[in-house]
């Protein structure tokens, strides 16, 4: 009887429908391998809810229910096949779409499930004191299926590198202590330059690991200056859930981290706390609660004496280091000078055993001649080694700086890397803006990301990049970023602070709390010689400014994580001034104030304002008589654009470069924006609420470069694209919405190279017009989209249709 009830609940079509979706999810989950996790979380819920479905289909039949009953429902979950089989098409390198699609899945599990407990209640009250009890039994099965933990991905776990040597045993040791039933706090501690987080990279690869935790492993980078609301609000957004309330304070994160673990537990939880520093012992404590099977491991380079269960972590034995080293430097491959064993033992012995300076120190001499090693050697202490101090460490790591004269640019380069906060991504871009300004490098930054790939190769930094197509190969790094292992932007900014503070290039300042430098309070004017200033503030940073002097400074690097940040005043006298990057590493955007000192400097040419809400700038910004370029990442633009009182011809009438990316609120381009006549860069990227460019757009004459990448919203060209006489790289690639080019587009008579992969919606012939592209070289797209060339080919015999790769490498997608 009460099986009945239940067949009056769903219609007679729902079971059909039902098999329908199970089928294709079934089908999608091994060939969508971007959405595995979600399709096969969906799938287990699916085959649980099957056997009753079955009873209730069947029940429908013997009670003739109509199928109107359940209409809505049954057209909910056709689109919901439907979006399944869409999965199929998503690129995994395009986050956007990733996330758009899981939120979708996500949804469609919801739906399904809260309409089985709570749909099933209602209807089943209508029939009376019998009916009840079965009802209860079948809410009680979906709440059992809606309580299965989703399986996610590691939290910021990274791959390990792919060649190791020396970790075996500890890896076991390291293991054996974790899995112990009375540890749940262990501090596995080591030496800066170790390899513990390499060795914690191994460890959540482990299969015994994985198999206890599965998808419940948090990897959390504590770093030098933690910010615990960014690191609780990132797991609570990494588990797709939200606090209770807003977390306004270190206070109100550990109050709310309960509700988070207690959503996970009874599975096993392994929360891994990487590089704690001296003075932030106590914070592991914090997160530490009476909960079953939950496990913290902390790595630190401090041996803390509060914990009760430690590991150390030894440097690598004399044949481990030997192998490590001689691969570092190529010594097996007898493509270079190979010098005598004795030799090799004795730098190998005076690296400590310690990975990274084996690694550092070997790049180094990799193929380099004889006097190099030797003279390598001689300033090497006999058989000393180094293992007392970072700071021996660090002098010891200064052997590897050693640059010819004619690459001592290369250093100067590594030692501005130690201008940006720790464990942070540095982006290509913001180092080609550099050092286009401050050692006259290209503007496109081949020369820079020739240097960046050198100090990758001796191991001082880690460039890595995003797949690139045809238009991308040579000036397009706006997704690449370089990492810088702690002990590497140490020795950056002890190579810096050698010379007295007012002879320093590079002046590098890192403020913890209010506490300015001791040596500038009291004075009057600090002077600053230095041609480069960074300062780094914390989240309770507050203090107004002393009063600096920086006549010669050329880019100024401003780092913070206050809500609410005001440019220094000192910055309105810095007549040299050529280059501003503004970087918000806090949560949420920031309100920046003060931009009205910069109308003042007459050889201000470059600004990169991150993650800070241009609605105020727009407000106060003054004409900027000399910029060249602005770009501007991951800001909240919103309706910015319809309040600005800047007139883009008159106050930016130099501007040569707009370069908006991860705006995801921009709605539209302001239509003055048009008459900057000199723009020869327009670059607007993964701006999805983007829907329509201004008619004018055609105006732009000397444009040369126009890109819309992952603009998702955005459904046309305007046709006055068909004036940009000048443009040689066009790129749309997946713009989704995009049906159709222009009519005219053969007028871009100097166009090179068109990129259109992921053009989903353009299927159509393209315009005759195209095959009076007699200047196109290279187009990129996939392979339907390919098609479309084809009869285009016979007229443009030297067009090269190139199919886009695939790219599977996500570490190039923001973190924030």
């Amino acid at each position: 009887m009460a099986l009945m009830v239940a067949g009056s609940l769903l219609g007679a079509g729902f079971g059909q429908v039902f098999a329908s979706l199970r089928e294709t999810v079934k089908d999608v989950v091994s060939k969508a391998c971007q959405f595995i996790p979600i399709l096969k979380r969906l799938e287990s819920k699916l085959d649980s809810l099957a056997t009753t479905v079955t009873d209730i289909e069947r029940l429908n039949q013997l009670l003739n229910r109509p199928v109107e009953e359940t209409r809505s429902f049954i057209e909910e979950m056709t689109r919901g096949r439907e979006l399944v089989r869409e999965c199929l098409q998503i690129p995994r390198w395009n986050l956007y779409l990733r996330f758009k699609y899981s939120s979708k899945l996500t949804k469609l599990e919801e739906d399904i499930l809260r309409y089985c407990q709570v749909d099933l209640q209602l209807y089943g009250a209508r029939t009376g004191l019998e009916t009840r009890e079965i009802v209860s039994d079948i809410r009680q099965r979906m709440d059992s299926i809606a309580s299965v933990e989703t399986p996610k991905v590691s939290f910021a776990v990274r791959e390990p590198p792919v060649f190791t040597v020396g970790f075996d045993m500890p890896m076991k040791e390291l293991k054996t202590l974790l899995l112990k039933e009375e540890v749940q706090l262990l501090l596995f501690t080591a030496p800066g330059g170790c390899g513990k987080t390499t060795l914690v990279q191994m460890l959540c690869q482990d299969e015994i690991i994985k198999g206890m935790f599965e998808n419940n492993i948090l990897f959390v980078n504590v770093s030098k200056t933690p910010n615990v609301k960014v690191i609780v609000q990132n797991l609570f957004n990494y588990k797709n859930m939200q606090p209770e309330f807003l977390i306004q304070s270190d206070d109100d994160a550990f109050y709310q981290l309960p509700q988070l673990l207690n959503h996970i537990t009874p599975n096993p939880i392994l929360l891994i706390l990487d590089d704690i520093w001296l003075g932030s012992e106590d914070l592991p404590e914090k997160f530490k609660f009476d909960l079953p099977n939950y496990k913290i491991l902390v790595t630190s380079r401090t041996a803390f004496p509060r914990f009760k269960f430690t590991y150390h972590l030894k440097p690598l034995n004399d044949v481990d280091a030997m192998t490590l080293f001689r691969r570092s430097a190529s010594l097996d491959d007898g493509s270079s000078y190979i010098p005598a064993e004795k030799e090799v033992e004795k730098i190998v012995k005076g690296c400590g055993g310690f990975p990274l300076v084996l690694q550092v120190i070997g790049g180094s001499l990799r193929g380099e001649d004889a006097v190099v090693w030797r003279s390598t050697l001689m300033k090497w202490s006999d058989g000393q080694s180094f293992l007392g101090s970072d700071t021996k460490l660090l002098g010891h790591l200064e052997s590897s700086l050693e640059f010819s004269d004619d690459k001592v640019i290369i250093k100067e380069c590594f030692m501005d890397l130690g201008s940006f906060p720790e464990d942070q991504r540095i982006p290509a871009a913001i180092l080609i803006d550099m050092w286009a300004e401050l050692y006259e490098l290209d503007e496109d930054g081949i020369h820079a990301i020739a240097y960046l790939r050198q100090l990758t190769t001796r191991n001082l930094a880690s460039l890595v990049m995003a797949e690139k197509d045809a238009s991308e190969a040579n000036s397009y790094y706006n997704d690449d970023f370089v990492t810088l292992h702690d002990i590497l932007r140490e020795l950056a900014m002890h190579q810096s602070s050698k010379k007295p503070e007012e002879e320093r290039p590079r002046l590098i300042l890192n403020i913890s709390g209010n506490n300015l430098p001791k040596r500038w309070m009291g004075k009057k004017h600090k002077l600053i010689n230095a041609r480069l200033l960074s300062i780094s503030t914390g989240k309770s940073f507050s203090w107004s400014w002393c009063n600096i002097h920086a006549p010669k400074v050329e880019v100024l690097i401003l780092n913070f994580q206050t809500q609410n940040y005001t440019l220094p005043e000192f910055v309105e006298k810095m007549d040299e001034l050529k280059v501003l990057i503004v970087t918000n590493y806090g949560f949420s955007h920031a309100e920046i104030s003060n931009f009205q000192l910069l109308g003042s400097l007459p050889n201000f040419r470059r600004i990169r304002l991150e993650k800070v809400s241009i609605s105020s700038l727009c407000k106060t910004l003054v004409p900027l008589k000399s910029l060249k370029k602005i770009s501007l990442f991951m800001c909240n633009i919103g309706k910015a654009f319809e309040n600005c009182t800047i007139q883009p011809s008159n106050d930016l009438p130099n501007l040569m470069e707009i370069r908006i990316d991860y705006c995801s609120d921009m709605l539209e381009l302001p239509v003055g924006l048009c008459d900057i006549v000199l723009l020869k860069k327009l670059i607007i990227t993964n701006c999805h609420k983007l829907s329509a460019l201004p008619k004018g757009i055609g105006k732009l004459v000397n444009l040369e470069v126009l890109r819309f990448r992952s603009c998702t919203d955005l459904s046309e060209l305007p046709e006055s694209i068909r004036s940009l006489h000048k443009l040689s790289i066009l790129d749309i690639s997946d713009c989704l919405s995009i049906s159709k080019l222009p009519k005219h587009i053969g007028e871009l008579c100097n166009l090179k190279v068109l990129s259109m992969k992921g053009c989903l919606r353009l299927r159509s012939s393209l315009p005759e017009s195209t095959m009076e592209l007699m200047q196109l070289e290279v187009v990129v797209c996939d392979e339907e989209r390919a098609k479309l060339w084809v009869p285009i080919k016979e007229f443009l015999t030297k067009l090269i249709v190139k199919v886009a790769e695939k790219d599977n490498n996500l570490n190039w997608l923001p973190k924030k």
